[in-house]
């Protein structure tokens, strides 16, 4: 009865913190990782989550990432590929070099110093898209161009985990062909979801090669959706979202990743069908994101909260490395995201602080990282430790807050030349 009683806790603090959300008119995401970081440090949940509070907890990143695909135009995306190759370039190479840079400096280790580096170098994307849907700016350019970097920084930055984890723990060296795999992987992968996308939907193939083929030009995920005058259609999309996720963890991506990816290939069109008259992509669409927003989604994030634990001696003893460093994070990550979308991509001043802003969340990565470098083999000392985890707090905790505070300026630049 342990893992209900846990579940029961922490829906106990999503309601909680929708109430004070609505109360305060800040994004729940800020309030779910306060609950989750009290809860472990009273005593009401367990400091090592359980096994089924931790699936169920990567369940919610997956639907959540899958309805925030969902919603999203992938010719939009694609068309954002163009403008934010150089915001996923310049806003990692900025927050890895300072954090670099700063890590040798207070413990004068290379591996360390490479480890603290990755750490920084990819943006909770997961955070910044469900703050920015909290202000209703999910659907700006702006938020397309967050979503667009941050999946390539999630896709470099699980590269240079394949990379340099080896090369910090000692067990290998930086090598061609290692370079090759992973890059090879990467294209396999998104060839393969591609694929998905022309298959599973056939009335966008029929004049194609595809459609020659037997069963794949007649038969798809619509079919399968439309069963039963479309009752079973949630099931066939999130069946969807969770066999991709396990194929992007299978090619060496967040299970996310392939998520997003699932949502983004889905289209209004493929939700009409012949047999009923209701809308079935706005009645999918309000389950899913009830789903994702509402009861399994936020369990994530109270879970990402409960990484925080409190210990008095430590937490002084590392004041000056963890300004230092969140400080240093935020003014260059700002700076860098925010010149290159101005620059490379184009954006408006407006939309290119906007995405500064919006890159600065570290998550999901930074504590895979933390677990390898601190858990697993012991690199980080426990006060390198502490100091990356307060400072991914704090990162965390400025996404929805400086998206509140600009969101005036940004909202009444809009329609502007």
């Amino acid at each position: 009865m342990d893992n209900l009683s846990h579940l029961a806790l922490i829906w106990a603090g999503v309601f909680f913190a929708g109430f004070l959300a609505g109360k305060t008119k800040l994004t729940p995401v800020l309030y779910f990782l306060a609950i989750g970081c009290l809860m472990v440090n009273v005593g009401l949940l367990p400091e090592e989550t359980t096994p089924f509070i931790e699936g169920f907890s990567e369940l919610g990143i997956i639907v959540i990432m899958f309805a925030l695909g969902f919603e999203e135009n992938v010719n939009n995306f694609l068309d954002s590929i163009k403008r934010s190759w150089g915001i996923a370039f310049f806003g990692a190479v900025a927050p890895f070099a300072i954090a670099y840079s700063i890590a040798s400096y207070f413990w004068q280790d290379t591996s360390i110093a490479l480890l603290c580096g990755l750490t920084m170098t990819a943006t909770a994307v997961s955070l910044t898209m469900v703050s920015l849907k909290g202000e209703n700016l999910h659907t700006t350019k702006a938020a397309t161009g967050i979503m667009t970097s941050a999946v390539l920084d999630d896709i470099a930055s699980l590269a240079l985990v394949a990379i340099l984890v080896p090369i910090a723990t000692g067990e290998a060296t930086l090598s061609a062909l290692s370079i090759e795999i992973i890059v090879g992987k990467t294209i396999a992968f998104f060839v393969i979801v591609s694929i998905i996308g022309m298959w599973l939907f056939p009335h966008d193939i029929s004049n194609s090669w595809f459609a020659r083929v037997p069963l794949l030009g007649r038969y798809g995920l619509r079919d399968l959706m439309s069963f039963s005058n479309g009752e079973h259609a949630t099931l066939a999309i999130l069946l969807l979202a969770v066999l991709v996720g396990i194929l992007s963890h299978k090619f060496g991506f967040h299970p996310a990743v392939g998520a997003y990816m699932a949502g983004l290939i889905m289209k209004e069109e493929y939700f009409r069908f012949p047999s009923s008259e209701e809308n079935q992509y706005e009645a999918n669409k309000r389950i899913v994101d009830n789903v994702a927003f509402s009861w399994i989604g936020p369990v994530f994030f109270v879970v990402l909260g409960t990484k925080l634990i409190l210990d008095w001696d430590i937490f002084v003893s590392v004041i000056p490395q963890t300004i230092v460093l969140t400080v240093s994070i935020m003014v260059g990550q700002i700076i860098s995201a925010a010149l290159a979308a101005r620059y490379t991509g184009g954006f408006s001043f407006e939309e290119s602080m906007m995405i500064g802003f919006g890159m600065l969340g570290r998550a999901e990565l930074a504590f895979v990282v933390m677990d390898i470098a601190y858990v697993q083999n012991d690199i980080f000392t426990t006060e390198v430790f502490y100091t990356l985890m307060f400072t991914a707090f704090w990162l965390n905790v400025a996404v929805p807050i400086s998206i509140k505070l600009w969101k005036p300026y940004f909202v009444a630049a809009q329609g502007e030349p």
